[in-house]
């Protein structure tokens, strides 16, 4: 039996609340990122991201497909794409190393809500591994004048998390960010 698909993402919304299942049904998640329909493509890569979470080992081996959904032409693909790649990355960096410094490039992605995951990954891979982060910050500070709203308010949440583990990395932005309304970083 074959299940359209409105049958599958329900099946996935299913599997979603059943975390204790999650770590078997990896290989199967991933197997549905080769459906045609990119509603089941997007829910696949979001729950492989939370998978990866959890179960770091385990999602090793679908990390290259995921990966492959960068280069999509679909937004909303590339987005939960890099949402996947920083939740297995804050699970695993070394999971995501290979294809880390291609996340880069989503900081000028056409569609904002690419961009406004880039700066979620790259706070989530932040929290474990904020070193990698030292040569980076001023694409972070581009960020904070983005011409979408939603992006430059979500910005300074960058500043902040580093802030947190390395304030000697966001300390030559206080000035700059003491601009923003709400307070982003503490830096002693």
């Amino acid at each position: 039996m074959t299940m359209n698909v409105n049958e599958l993402y329900k099946q996935l919304g299913v599997l979603t609340k059943e975390k204790e299942r999650w770590k078997d049904s990896i290989p199967y998640t991933a197997w549905l990122l080769e459906q045609e329909s990119e509603k089941i493509q997007a829910k696949a890569l979001w729950l492989l991201g939370e998978m990866g979470l959890a179960y770091p080992t385990e999602i090793q081996d679908a990390v290259p497909v995921i990966a492959g959904f960068l280069q999509s032409r679909q937004p909303l693909l590339r987005e939960r794409a890099v949402n996947a790649l920083c939740r297995i990355g804050r699970g695993s960096f070394e999971n995501i190393r290979p294809y880390w410094a291609q996340l880069f490039r989503f900081a000028d992605d056409e569609d904002a809500k690419v961009r406004l995951s880039f700066i979620w990954a790259s706070e989530n891979i932040a929290t474990d591994t904020p070193d990698i982060y030292k040569e980076h910050i001023a694409v972070y500070e581009r960020l904070l004048h983005d011409k979408e709203v939603r992006v430059r308010m979500e910005a300074p949440e960058m500043f902040r998390v580093l802030g947190k583990r390395r304030p000697d990395l966001v300390r030559p932005y206080t000035e700059i960010l003491k601009k923003y309304p709400r307070p982003t970083v503490t830096v002693r």
